[in-house]
């Protein structure tokens, strides 16, 4: 679960890499069989992150707490 706004950061950018690496997959399978056989797994890890990402995006700011 996501804590805070640096491990949002992490979290997006390992998304845009998974998303990277779909795409070069697309380009380079041909077979459509081969393509989803190989391709659901990453799609199941992105929508798990996604989804961490919202559920962090939809909960309120934490208020730092001083003393």
């Amino acid at each position: 679960m996501i804590q805070n706004d640096n491990e949002l950061q992490v979290m997006m950018e390992r998304i845009r890499r998974i998303q990277n690496q779909l795409s070069a997959l697309r380009k380079a399978e041909t077979n459509p069989t081969n393509y989803r056989l190989s391709s659901s797994g990453f799609i199941a890890e992105l929508d798990r992150m996604q989804l961490e990402v919202r559920e962090y995006l939809a909960s309120p700011p934490q208020l730092a707490r001083v003393g």
